[in-house]
């Protein structure tokens, strides 16, 4: 078992917010869970897990990965992530992708990380976008491809995320994966540096001073 691994998946999943909380309207027991009352919660996730609905098969899953009023089981718990992976919710693939990456609760598969963080991407899940542009530019779990790489970081950066900003401007800059344009990675890193990432507004000036018009 990958130890390490585990500490940061717990860390991560302990991050991640029910699915129901997203719902509209909110999926039965949501109330119960915002309250803390997560013994009723509980039960009306499994309710709907045992009907089918995929929301409530994921968020189950959260509750009994954390244990959350029931006793904490990774068996069950990957059971109903694994369903509402399959019903194509695009939040329990990206889980899942964790878990495969991480090798803690299922043997480590990368190649299937990369499968489900791609299902996930497709479905417009910035996380997983992230994920999978990183898989492809660090050619894990894929055959290394840059212009992939950039594809998915462009569809995070387009939805915010900061990180996807600077690393899409950054293989503008050098030329990986897309055509080289220091103005399409100044804009970029400027994208990147509004958010208050500080490299990114190095870079921004430093392309300003140095490279664009020439």
């Amino acid at each position: 078992m990958h130890r390490k691994n585990g500490v940061v998946l717990l860390l991560l999943l302990d991050l991640v917010m029910p699915a129901a909380a997203a719902e509209k309207p909110p999926l039965a027991g949501w109330a119960s869970y915002q309250a803390g009352d997560y013994a009723a919660a509980f039960l009306m996730f499994k309710a709907g897990a045992e009907r089918g609905d995929r929301v409530a098969q994921y968020d189950l899953a959260m509750l009994y990965w954390r244990g959350e009023g029931v006793s904490r089981d990774r068996t069950l718990a990957l059971k109903w992530l694994q369903q509402a992976a399959a019903a194509q919710l695009s939040s329990a693939q990206y889980v899942l992708a964790q878990v495969y990456e991480s090798g803690d609760g299922l043997p480590r598969d990368m190649p299937q990380a990369t499968r489900l963080f791609e299902a996930a991407a497709r479905q417009g899940h910035r996380d997983a976008q992230v994920s999978v542009a990183t898989q492809y530019y660090l050619g894990r779990g894929a055959r290394q491809d840059y212009a992939s790489a950039a594809h998915w970081y462009q569809a995070a950066a387009e939805q915010g995320d900061v990180g996807a900003q600077y690393l899409l401007a950054s293989q503008y800059e050098h030329g990986l994966g897309v055509q080289e344009n220091w103005r399409e990675a100044m804009r970029w890193y400027k994208r990147a540096g509004a958010q208050g990432d500080r490299a990114a507004q190095l870079k921004a000036k430093a392309l300003a001073d140095g490279h664009v018009g020439q």
